[in-house]
């Protein structure tokens, strides 16, 4: 594969171009894999579209639309249980892949601190299996819940309680204790319960994971007591008194309070240490009896984790290491072409099923036409220049739990017959044609409202998790309800009329297939349920292009009601006027993310969806903070320059933790500035409008850091 460009070397037409590619190969990843429960790239291709797109963003702030890459955490939650929501977040974590990745890693971990002495952190094996949080109150197991989404998860109290792994009681532990572990299978255990039921005529499970998860996700808590279930210890969440002063001391915690805890973790002084000991994990790796992909490194002194803090979904103190791609050859079948929300036109490999890692896979992504034609984004060769054909025998790797990419192609197998992919000019779903505009990478329909296939994906996302999060309403509902003819839900607004229309209908829901009283009535229970939603997730649910779970979170907390977000994008006009300046001085939106906004609802047919859809719902606005006493409270801060004493990101969370407002751009309702070394165009301009400018040193004391 040609090597990237650096980013200190990209212009900033190349970057925007490869920002336009890098997002729609991540959204459309996010979307297959969360969405979708069918992943199209592996872990290692999908860390490192995250890791660019957020350097160029980095060197290019003008360009940054707020939507970032690493939003999406955990899975959706199972029907049938009740939902627990977590008093602080299981995230997901940042990975790494290669020796350079870990050294970047504590190199950014020293950065954000300004650290220059030691730093010990601790390494283990990431167990390939469930996460599970328990919560202990007065040393009694009270409950027991999923990860979820990280928000929410399901509560799965009485199947843990059969886990033998998992204490009841605990003594000498903290009256309140949430400690979080990972729920798996052995090996030995795994191919035993395979043959049994085998022998019985039932399912067999693919691989230890899925049958751990499949067994703790039971509605009857006696199957779960049936199956050889374990669990690992390895963190904490909610606590009435601290466990320790550093990681490593509060696994040992753990462990003499009665949990199981992974005896290969270890503490290490130097990045040497860290990797030698993910060697040696790698090294027992077939020889441990249960399954890992990977060694996590954290930072050992949790003071330090304390002012680490986390990013949207991930904690900066910790990462975890995978282990490298397996590889296999197959034949490629076939290449469809589906449509997205936003129009794009993605291609898809269908492999001829082949087992990668324990796991029989039969899709790959292909990202888009000029990947297939052996070329990256910016026409650089990739794959030594070799496009991918119908028949091709091709090498497909997989790094952790995802469905594989095309790695290579064997030419000496290419048939006779195989000619060059034909990419289509026109929608394969309405015919309408298909664009490429300049500095995009991917072909959109031009339909519009007008294909089906763009209104179905928008639909499913309305309906997704992190969207309105429909109990009953999921993917397959809305391809039933979108061809219906009786009961058609063609937009967002008609799910909200569903139940009306069902009752003046001869024809009701209940008479149908998959459909009785009882899941009838709980659908439009569970669809009332939801007309009052938050204005964020409102934002977000709108599936404008570009506007993700985090640029909704700013949108909504900077406007705080759907009436002054609406009346802001009405007035509005792009490049110019004081609407558009508030838009894009919220730190996070940039010109790009608010041309899509002001678009959208200055559209004729689109803004008459979205104000048909608002007349159904109540939306709650954003809730104030608690009050915060402190001097900058309520105030709108703006940092320029360089800061050397603290990282830009630390400088942020801790004026947004003091009440204050964080701006990109200086305007009439800055506050105050803080200039560091190389202040430019921000700095004068906070002087010509007489604002008060400060140093970093003034901003230290005024933050109460001094």
């Amino acid at each position: 594969m040609a090597e990237e460009k650096p980013v200190d070397q990209l212009s900033e037409a190349e970057a925007r171009s490869e920002l336009a590619d890098l997002g729609a190969r991540i959204a459309a990843a996010n979307d297959a894999y969360h969405r979708l429960d069918a992943p199209e790239i592996s872990d290692a291709a999908f860390d490192a579209l995250k890791r660019r797109y957020s350097a160029i963003e980095a060197r290019f702030p003008a360009l940054k639309t707020g939507e970032s890459p690493l939003e999406q955490v955990g899975a959706g939650l199972a029907e049938g249980f009740g939902k627990v929501r977590h008093e602080i977040r299981m995230l997901s974590l940042e990975n790494a892949f290669e020796d350079s990745d870990v050294t970047d890693f504590e190199g950014r971990v020293r950065s954000y601190l300004g650290h220059e002495g030691p730093l010990a952190l601790t390494a283990e094996p990431k167990i390939d299996g469930l996460s599970l949080s328990l919560r202990y109150e007065n040393g009694v197991l009270v409950q027991a819940a999923t990860r979820g989404d990280g928000e929410t998860g399901e509560n799965v109290t009485e199947n843990a309680r059969t886990i033998a792994d998992i204490p009841q009681r605990l003594v000498g532990a903290p009256a309140v204790l949430e400690v979080r572990g990972e729920v798996y299978m052995s090996h030995a255990d795994f191919a035993a319960l395979n043959a049994r039921q085998q022998e019985s005529g039932d399912k067999t499970f693919a691989n230890p994971r899925n049958a751990a998860a499949g067994s703790l996700r039971q509605l009857d808590a006696r199957i779960t007591a049936a199956r050889p279930l374990r669990f690992f210890a390895y963190s904490w969440g909610a606590l009435s008194e601290p466990l320790a002063e550093t990681q490593f001391a509060a696994i040992e915690r753990l462990a003499a309070l009665g949990f199981q805890t992974n005896p290969l973790t270890r503490l290490c002084l130097t990045t040497s240490e860290l990797l030698a000991h993910y060697r040696s994990i790698e090294a027992q790796r077939a020889t441990l009896g249960y399954d890992i992909d990977g060694v996590v490194y954290k930072v050992n002194d949790l003071a330090l984790q304390r002012r680490l803090g986390f990013r949207a979904a991930t904690p900066r103190w910790a990462i975890a290491h995978k282990f490298p791609a397996e590889l296999a050859w197959t034949r490629l079948e076939a290449i469809d072409i589906q449509v997205g929300r936003t129009g794009a036109l993605s291609p898809v490999a269908r492999l001829r099923p082949v087992t990668v890692g324990g796991v029989v896979v039969s899709n790959a992504t292909l990202h888009n036409e000029d990947y297939i034609q052996g070329r990256d984004s910016r026409g650089a060769v990739i794959r030594e220049g070799k496009d991918i054909r119908l028949g091709d025998w091709v090498q497909v790797y997989r790094a952790g739990d995802v469905i594989p990419k095309i790695a290579d192609v064997d030419l000496s197998q290419r048939p006779d017959t195989a000619v060059p992919f034909e990419f289509p000019q026109h929608c394969p779903e309405c015919g309408s044609e298909a664009i490429r505009e300049a500095g995009d990478a991917v072909r959109r329909c031009t339909g519009g409202m007008i294909c089906p296939a763009q209104a179905v994906e928008r639909l499913k996302h309305f309906v997704s998790r992190n969207a309105f999060d429909i109990e009953g309403l999921g993917a397959k509902q809305i391809e039933m309800f979108f061809a219906d003819s009786l009961l058609p839900v063609r937009s967002p607004a008609d799910i909200f009329t569903l139940a009306a229309r069902d009752a003046a209908n001869l024809a009701k829901l209940k008479n149908r297939d998959g459909f009785g009283d009882t899941s009838v009535r709980k659908l439009f229970a569970a669809i009332e349920a939801k007309r009052s939603i938050p204005l964020n997730r409102l934002i977000f649910a709108l599936g404008i292009r570009h506007v993700g779970e985090t640029s909704a979170s700013l949108l909504a907390t900077h406007y705080g009601s759907w009436q002054a977000f609406e009346a802001a994008m009405t007035a509005a006009r792009i490049g110019e006027g004081q609407a558009w300046a508030e838009l894009t001085a919220i730190d996070g939106v940039g010109a790009v993310l608010a041309t899509s906004l002001v678009t959208a609802f200055q559209q004729e047919a689109e803004r008459a969806e979205i104000d048909r859809l608002v007349a159904q719902l109540t939306v709650q606005d954003v809730q104030a903070r608690a009050p915060v006493d402190s001097a900058v409270a309520g105030k709108t801060l703006v940092f320029t320059g360089t800061l050397e004493k603290m990282s830009r990101a630390e400088a942020k969370a801790r004026a947004e933790a003091l009440g204050a407002k964080v701006a990109g751009s200086v305007s009439a309702k800055t506050d105050l500035v803080i200039a560091g070394p190389g202040a430019g165009s921000k700095a004068k301009q906070a002087e010509a409008l007489g604002i008060q400018i400060i140093d970093e040193d003034a901003w230290i004391a005024l933050a109460g850091q001094a």
